[in-house]
């Protein structure tokens, strides 16, 4: 069984989960706006 971390520990491992989720999100959001501008790029040049 593994020990529960005091509170400090739990806000600092909840704000890397946190921070990680964020930045896996505008990442991800980032690349689909960059797909979505090239398709319409290569549509318009056609």
């Amino acid at each position: 069984m593994q020990p529960q971390p005091d509170n400090g520990q739990k806000w600092k491992l909840w704000l890397k989960r946190a921070g990680l989720v964020g930045f896996l999100f505008f990442l991800i959001k980032g690349l689909v706006w960059i797909g979505v501008a090239l398709v319409l790029w290569m549509g318009f040049k056609k």
